[in-house]
C-alpha cells in the first residue's frame, strides 16, 4: 500500500510559485507570452469595447446563478439596496480611511433579498465607494440612479455632477481590465475563504484584505508618486538613473508573472488615447516609461523588466478625476465580480484547501 507523502517529502515552494491549486474556467494568465484570457477571449477584446456589466456577464457565464439576464438592471437594482448599509458606515470612527469603511459597508449589506450574493455585492460596490469616500472627505453620500451603469453611476456618486462620456468610458475600460487575473493573492484569499464553506461576503472581506497591501491592490498610488518626483520629462533620465544606482523600485514596473510587457498595460494606454489632450501628465508618463525601460534594459540584461498595469492605471484613472486614495477600493470595485465567479467555482469542488508546511525549527530534545 502506498504511504501518503509527509510534509517533510514535499518539494517546497516558497510563495506557492508554480504550484497549481484550482481549475478554472475564468481567467488564463499567459506570463511568458504576455496574454490575459478570460473564458475564451483575450482581453483586449473585451476592454474597451463592452461595458462593465456585459463583461461580467461573460465571465460568470452559466457557472454564477444570476436572477435575471440583464445585468445592468440587476446592479441598479444592488445598488439601490446598498443605501441601507450607510448608517453602518456612517457610525465608523472618523479617519479610518475610504477603503475600510468600503469593507465595513459590504458587512452592513442586507441578509434577505432576492438578489444571489454575488448580484449583490458586486453590484452594491459602487455604492460603497463613493459614501465612503464622501464620508471620508466630510460630505454627504448621493444616492444611486437606477437609470445609469454601474461606471457612470460611480463617477456621478462620487463628484455629484453627471460625468463626460469619455470618462465614463475610461472606467469602463478600466473595470473591465481588472476584472479577473488568475489566482493572484487576492483571488486565493477568496478561495481558501470559501473552501472552508464560510459564504460569500466572508470570502470577499478577506479578498478585499489582501489587495490592501502594497504588493498587490496598494500599488498604482506610488506610480503617480513617482511621477511628481520627476516633474517633467526633462528630469526622468536623470531621475531614474539616481534610483537605480540606489538600488530603489521603479513602480509600475515588472511582474510577478509575466515576462514580457503586461497586456493589460497596454489596454489602458489605449484607453488615453480616447481623453482629451493636453495632459501633462501624460506626457511626463511616456517620457518616464521610455527611460525606465532602457535603464532597466541596461542595469538588468537578465530579467525582463516592462510596463506592467499599475503604470497605466494610475496615469488613466488621474486622467479623469480620480484621487489616488482611491485607486485600491476602485480597484476591489473592479475586482469583486472575478472573486464572486472564483468563490462559485470553489465551493463547487467541495474541497478545503489546505497546503503543506515544512518545519525547520527545533528538534525534539530528550
Amino acid at each position: 500500500m502506498t504511504q501518503p507523502l509527509k510534509p517533510a517529502d514535499l518539494v517546497p515552494s516558497t510563495g506557492l510559485e508554480g504550484i497549481v491549486v484550482a481549475d478554472t474556467v475564468l481567467s488564463d494568465v499567459d506570463g511568458q507570452n504576455g496574454e490575459l484570457v478570460l473564458r475564451g477571449k483575450r482581453i483586449e477584446e473585451l476592454a474597451g469595447r463592452m461595458p462593465f456589466e456585459d463583461a461580467v456577464q461573460h465571465l460568470w457565464g452559466d457557472l454564477v446563478p444570476t436572477s435575471r439576464s440583464d445585468l445592468r438592471k440587476t446592479f441598479a437594482q444592488a445598488r439601490r439596496m446598498a443605501m441601507a448599509a450607510l448608517p453602518a458606515m456612517e457610525k465608523a470612527p472618523t479617519g479610518i480611511g475610504a477603503y475600510d469603511r468600503m469593507r465595513l459597508g459590504v458587512c452592513a449589506l442586507p441578509k434577505e433579498t432576492d438578489l444571489t450574493d454575488a448580484e449583490l455585492i458586486s453590484g452594491a460596490v459602487p455604492v460603497l465607494l463613493a459614501a465612503a469616500a464622501r464620508l471620508e472627505a466630510g460630505y454627504m453620500p448621493i444616492g444611486p440612479d437606477a437609470g445609469l451603469s454601474s461606471a457612470e453611476d460611480l463617477l456621478r456618486m462620487l463628484t455629484g455632477t453627471p460625468p463626460a462620456a469619455y470618462a465614463v468610458n475610461a472606467l469602463d475600460r478600466y473595470l473591465v481590465t481588472i476584472l479577473d487575473h488568475g489566482l493572484n493573492a487576492s483571488t486565493f484569499t477568496a478561495r481558501v475563504i470559501a473552501s472552508t464553506q464560510a459564504g460569500m461576503r466572508d470570502a470577499v472581506i478577506g479578498a478585499m484584505g489582501a489587495l490592501k497591501g502594497p504588493l498587490h491592490g496598494g500599488a498604482p498610488g506610488p506610480v503617480l508618486d513617482m511621477l511628481d518626483a520627476v516633474g517633467t520629462p526633462k528630469n526622468a533620465e536623470s531621475w531614474i538613473a539616481a534610483e537605480i544606482e540606489r538600488g530603489e523600485r521603479l513602480m509600475g514596473f515588472g511582474h510577478r508573472v509575466y515576462r514580457t510587457r503586461d497586456p493589460r498595460a497596454d489596454v489602458l494606454k489605449a484607453g488615453l488615447a480616447e481623453l482629451p489632450k493636453g495632459n501633462p501628465r501624460l506626457a511626463l508618463a511616456e517620457a518616464v516609461e521610455r527611460e525606465a525601460l532602457s535603464a532597466l534594459a541596461r542595469a538588468k540584461p537578465d530579467r525582463k523588466l516592462d510596463t506592467n498595469v499599475e503604470f497605466y492605471t494610475a496615469v488613466l484613472l488621474d486622467a479623469v478625476g480620480i484621487d489616488r486614495t482611491l485607486f485600491t477600493p476602485l480597484f476591489a470595485a473592479g475586482r469583486t465580480p472575478g472573486w464572486c465567479a472564483h468563490v462559485v467555482e470553489q465551493q463547487g469542488t467541495g474541497k478545503l484547501i489546505r497546503p503543506a508546511s515544512r518545519y525547520v525549527g527545533l528538534a525534539v530534545s530528550g
